[in-house]
């Protein structure tokens, strides 16, 4: 018993020994509430992860974190700091979720927007540490600057044009967590770029055409916002959670080309790039993974076995458009497309299948069964509208069913938990609303997603005012659902 006392031990420190090896190769650097304040307070910038070790979302960010930290060190720091070890800075900086990044410049923090892979995080933080406009006035830096970002966007002024440089900073400004923004003002420079003439707005990108130009009477006519958004959209990218909130932004109708194979994917990608280009800034088409977000083909009127398929949805209205003929082609395609932004096809009318069973303690709303359980005035109903590929409604998802659990083992209640995929007027996934019994006034919740906050505004918003849902969630519940959730971020 003693030698195998004395292994464990030798096993032990070896593993401890590894372990601080691998911390101290980290370029990610911990803290804690005694080392916080001395460590970020004086910083021109740095990024902070507040995490739990238990979160799996945290787990599925830490290696993207870690590699975005190896390219950024001694330009950006990244922190972490593990809240079930460091309550208090935590709730000093209000973490309500996990992960929760925050950019900190000079000890004033701000929410972080960007992605939460490698790239994004290093692209993201690389624009946070510029100014909102980068002055550019030598060739080196000129060149080094139009391949610093995936787009960049570039404005030829003159030293005295006033009017174009403010409108240009206050674009800047706006879409600065998206994009790169630079000023030249030396003809010189101008004329090796091959601008003829200021202004000019030329925005760079490492994809398709690699560069687009603004010039003459168009700086003026066109809104720089649109060009700058439109033309930063890739043609014919496959869609998924990262680049999602892109097309929900850009205002436009988004064509998916569904399929489930490279070959297949190859062979629609032919067909419809040209039609892509043509109607490029009218509408964006993308390529979806129909083995990975199938369930997103009866939002559009399309059926998951009938790969490959296309279809377009409006965004702002939920409208569909199945394309329901067999042959697609270049010419099919376009005429398609064109009669939709037309105001041509009437959108399908099609309803998801009703579900075989639908007794779980979330109700599945389809487009058929909106007005019957929705809007039921018997009963308030909290509806969440969600898309399959979101992984924010993947990680509330446990918390959802959580709360319909609670509210139906209550007898006699008038309170209904649901969710809806897709096909409702939203701005993004999640969205929450809850529709009152009796007149169907409808609320929405922009609050925390915790289950203690979602509880907190039932309480607050049922009709029946006897009604009392528990605010306390089991914590190791709570663990338990955060490891199950999907790592999927959108």
């Amino acid at each position: 018993m003693v030698k195998k006392t004395l292994l464990w031990s030798a096993i032990a420190a070896s593993f401890a020994s590894i372990s601080t090896v691998l911390a101290s190769d980290s370029d990610v650097l911990s803290l804690t509430d005694k080392t916080f304040n001395n460590e970020v307070l004086d910083k021109d910038i740095m990024l902070v992860e507040f995490f739990a070790p238990w979160c799996g979302h945290c787990k599925a960010l830490a290696p993207e974190y870690e590699l975005a930290a190896t390219e950024l060190k001694g330009k950006i720091p990244l922190a972490k700091v593990d809240c079930t070890e460091n309550e208090a800075i935590c709730q000093e900086h209000g973490v309500q979720g996990y992960p929760t990044l925050k950019v900190f410049r000079n000890g004033e923090a701000s929410e972080y927007r960007g992605a939460r892979k490698q790239a994004g995080i290093v692209s993201y933080m690389k624009k946070q540490s510029l100014p909102a406009v980068s002055d550019v006035t030598e060739a080196s830096a000129l060149a080094s600057f139009k391949d610093s970002d995936r787009v960049v966007v570039v404005a030829y002024l003159k030293e005295d044009d006033k009017e174009n440089k403010a409108a240009f900073d206050t674009l800047a400004n706006q879409l600065r967590d998206d994009f790169t923004f630079g000023v030249v003002s030396d003809e010189q420079l101008a004329k090796d770029e091959n601008i003829k003439e200021f202004p000019a707005l030329v925005l760079y990108k490492d994809f398709d055409e690699k560069r687009v130009d603004l010039t003459g009477a168009a700086v003026k006519d066109e809104d720089w916002t649109s060009f700058v958004k439109s033309n930063s959209i890739p043609l014919l990218d496959q869609v998924d959670a990262e680049n999602f909130g892109t097309y929900m932004e850009s205002g436009l109708k988004l064509g998916f080309v569904f399929t489930s194979n490279s070959e297949d994917r190859a062979k629609f990608d032919t067909i419809l790039r040209p039609v892509a280009e043509k109607y490029k800034g009218k509408i964006n088409l993308v390529h979806i993974d129909g083995a990975k977000y199938g369930g997103h083909a009866s939002n559009v009127g399309l059926k998951a076995e009938n790969f490959p398929a296309f279809a377009i949805q409006d965004l702002d209205t939920a409208a569909k458009y199945p394309y329901t003929t067999s042959d697609l082609t270049t010419e099919t395609a376009d005429d398609f497309v064109n009669r939709v932004l037309a105001g041509v096809v009437e959108p399908s009318l099609n309803s998801a299948e009703v579900p075989e069973s639908n007794d779980g303690p979330v109700k599945v709303v389809v487009g058929s069964q909106f007005k019957d359980i929705v809007l039921d005035k018997s009963k308030d109903v909290f509806l969440e509208v969600y898309a399959p590929w979101c992984g924010h409604c993947k990680n509330l998802a446990p918390t959802w069913e959580k709360l319909g659990e609670q509210i139906k083992g209550i007898k006699d209640n008038n309170v209904v938990i649901a969710k809806l995929d897709g096909g409702f007027q939203v701005e993004g996934f999640p969205t929450l609303k809850f529709f009152k019994a009796e007149t169907n006034e409808m609320i929405d919740y922009n609050g925390d997603r915790s289950y203690e906050d979602l509880v907190k505004f039932i309480n607050e918003q049922v009709t029946d005012k006897s009604f009392k849902l528990d605010v306390a969630a089991p914590a190791e519940e709570e663990k338990a659902d955060a490891e199950a959730a999907d790592h999927d971020e959108l």
